[in-house]
């Protein structure tokens, strides 16, 4: 039969190495599912796949060894389940029983985030799906993730965008026991912010990445919490064959808002950039990025955002990584 390879991926079908056979890719924003799901996903799974389902890194579900015949009677059967996913959370998808309208924006993964963690920030999954309702569906490739706390359980460093959530502690000296908890905590497991000086703790801000874990440690509640939230925004990590590398810091201090409406121009920013002559129409966004320069990506994706006052932009970028040349690497 005649496939249209273009419209199954985008359908979220795989072409994969069985002729004939294709897979089917489940979202599941924020890494979390309601259980009434697992029934489709199974009878899919056990009527017209090999009874097998793979859990993705990025923590969606594929289903292998699927005919391509069998694509439009699976889209129905997945309607509810869409619904369930993506128009509960507010994602505007027209007609359900035509499946999936679109697999280039990967999964949206998430850390379990503060709804179980101790040491979560805040809630990964309700941010997780603040940012599908956002830029979901859509083609161009990018991959993010959320990560409550810089533990990073998530490993954000490996992604396009990773959302690290941050706490501004509070401090009240007059609480404070000098027990050392709290510093004895960040020096053996955090950057070593913190410090005694006349038997009193000291912050040195330009070491604090606001994990946190100061307020758990103290015994007094000298530390704190602020409850606006704040985030880490790291970009441009990748795996891949040409140049791995982890994201780096391009804000701090940042709220949803903020993050969400880098996101929606960062869009903007890829239809501008592609590379148009790329056959696959996918060229990664960290590629755009290395031949536009930072300077421009920042111009594009910070357009009409407000940033607070708390708010910081990094200076400038250059990433590292390594590339494949044996003749150095090997020896």
């Amino acid at each position: 039969m005649s496939i249209n390879t273009k419209q199954i991926k985008k359908n979220a079908y795989r072409v994969t190495k069985k002729r004939g056979k294709t897979a089917l890719r489940i979202r599941v924003p924020g890494g979390h599912l309601d259980v009434q799901f697992f029934d489709i996903i199974k009878d899919i799974a056990e009527e017209y796949g090999n009874g097998t389902v793979h859990i993705t890194i990025r923590q969606g579900f594929e289903i292998p060894d699927i005919d391509f015949d069998k694509i439009p009677e699976i889209n129905e059967i997945i309607a509810p389940l869409i619904k369930g996913m993506e128009l509960d959370i507010g994602v505007d998808i027209q007609n359900l029983e035509e499946g999936y309208p679109s697999a280039g924006t990967r999964n949206i993964s998430a850390c379990i985030g503060n709804r179980v963690c101790p040491f979560a920030n805040y809630d990964t999954t309700a941010f997780a799906y603040e940012i599908e309702k956002a830029v979901f569906p859509n083609d161009y490739h990018v991959k993010i993730a959320l990560t409550g706390c810089p533990n990073d359980c998530i490993k954000a460093h490996l992604q396009d965008f990773g959302i690290i959530g941050q706490v501004d502690r509070q401090y009240d000296e007059y609480r404070c026991i000098g027990c050392q908890a709290c510093v004895e905590n960040c020096k053996r497991r955090v950057t070593g912010a913190l410090s005694i000086v006349n038997c009193k703790v000291k912050l040195d801000k330009e070491l604090c990445i606001g994990c946190g874990e100061c307020i758990m440690k103290c015994p007094t509640g000298a530390w704190y919490r602020n409850p606006v939230k704040y985030y880490r925004l790291i970009i441009m990590g990748r795996t891949g064959k040409k140049n791995p590398r982890l994201a780096q810091t391009f804000l701090e201090w940042v709220d949803q808002e903020t993050i969400i409406n880098v996101l929606k121009n960062t869009y903007q920013y890829i239809d501008k950039f592609i590379n148009k002559n790329d056959p696959s129409g996918k060229e990664h966004v960290g590629y755009i990025f290395d031949r536009t320069g930072y300077p421009v990506f920042k111009e594009y994706v910070l357009k009409d955002v407000k940033l607070g006052p708390m708010a910081k932009v990094a200076e400038h970028m250059e990433f590292n990584g390594y590339f494949y040349n044996r003749n150095t690497m090997m020896k």
